[in-house]
């Protein structure tokens, strides 16, 4: 388990490479980044700030990747999410999961996506010509944590 938070820009392609290399007995490695935004709800996005209480997000996020771990036949897992000023079109978050087989890595970094979105603990905002606007987790992301309660295991 390895969980990182980035103050600066970081390359996903090398992340995702140094991470594959770090796996050559495993079936599957699937990785994911997101990216910060040019536009939001309110419009045009100059930057996208994170705000970061350093011991409690990291345990917040070791605490997802842990579940993680324990749900599902991953065998590594690789998490970067940035803090600060993010510009638009910079990569915001990565999550990496490996395992012997594809399903068990896809679902671990779709759960790991889901969960990072709405329980990290991060206070995030967008800057723009709008001014400033708070974000918060959306209907939609609750919907898609509450999915993997549905699921058995």
């Amino acid at each position: 388990m390895d969980v990182e938070l980035a103050h600066h820009p970081f390359d996903p392609a090398e992340r995702q490479a140094a991470f594959a290399r770090a796996a050559p007995d495993e079936g599957a490695v699937v990785s994911f980044t997101g990216f910060a935004r040019a536009t939001g709800g309110a419009g045009n996005v100059v930057a996208l700030v994170l705000e970061h209480y350093r011991g409690v997000t990291l345990a917040s996020m070791e605490e997802i990747v842990r579940d993680a771990h324990v749900r599902f036949a991953v065998t590594r897992c690789h998490v970067v999410h940035r803090h600060g000023r993010v510009a638009p079109g910079e990569a915001v978050v990565f999550v990496a999961a490996a395992a012997r087989h594809r399903r068990a890595a896809f679902e671990a970094a779709d759960y790991i996506m889901d969960r990072l979105k709405t329980e990290a603990v991060f206070w995030k905002r967008e800057e723009g010509d709008f001014g400033i606007a708070w974000i918060e987790p959306t209907d939609d992301d609750a919907a898609d944590v509450r999915r993997w309660s549905l699921i058995e295991d």
